[in-house]
């Protein structure tokens, strides 16, 4: 399951790459994340990321690491746990006619084989409302 979206923001794609690339940010720009905290490494690929998130009332605890890490045009982190693993993709390319940065965002989710089959369909609504969230509050974090 996964939900994706693509926006534009008016800052250069170095300073989008700098700031969405270190994902203690997350606190900053995604709804549900309640801390971030580096565990290990230089902030580049194979750094490693403890991550409490809160999603429908509960509390998650997941370990990210940066598993592609392509300056300035694409990051992604991953993150598990016992339950889930969760995959946070953005790309990033100039706007059209320099006005900024547009970035595609996307997110996977696998709940394991039976998750897979029940959990999108509690939760597909849900989801989608927290990417809009998410992609306003990115909005907001680099204006």
């Amino acid at each position: 399951m996964h939900v994706e979206r693509t926006f534009t923001v008016a800052r250069p794609i170095e300073e989008v790459f700098a700031y969405l690339g270190d994902f203690t940010h997350t606190e900053e720009w995604d709804p549900g994340t309640v801390s971030t905290t580096r565990t290990g490494g230089d902030g580049g690929l194979g750094t490693t990321y403890a991550n409490t998130s809160e999603f429908m009332g509960r509390r998650v605890e997941l370990t990210y690491e940066t598993i592609t890490y392509e300056r300035p045009t694409r990051v992604q982190f991953r993150g598990r746990n016992t339950s889930a693993t969760a995959t946070d993709s953005l790309g990033f390319s100039p706007a059209p006619g320099g006005s900024g940065t547009s970035i595609h965002y996307r997110a996977d989710f696998d709940f394991g084989l039976l998750g897979n089959l029940v959990v999108p369909l509690v939760i597909r609504r849900k989801l989608d409302k927290v990417a809009d969230e998410t992609i306003e509050q990115m909005r907001r974090a680099l204006a």
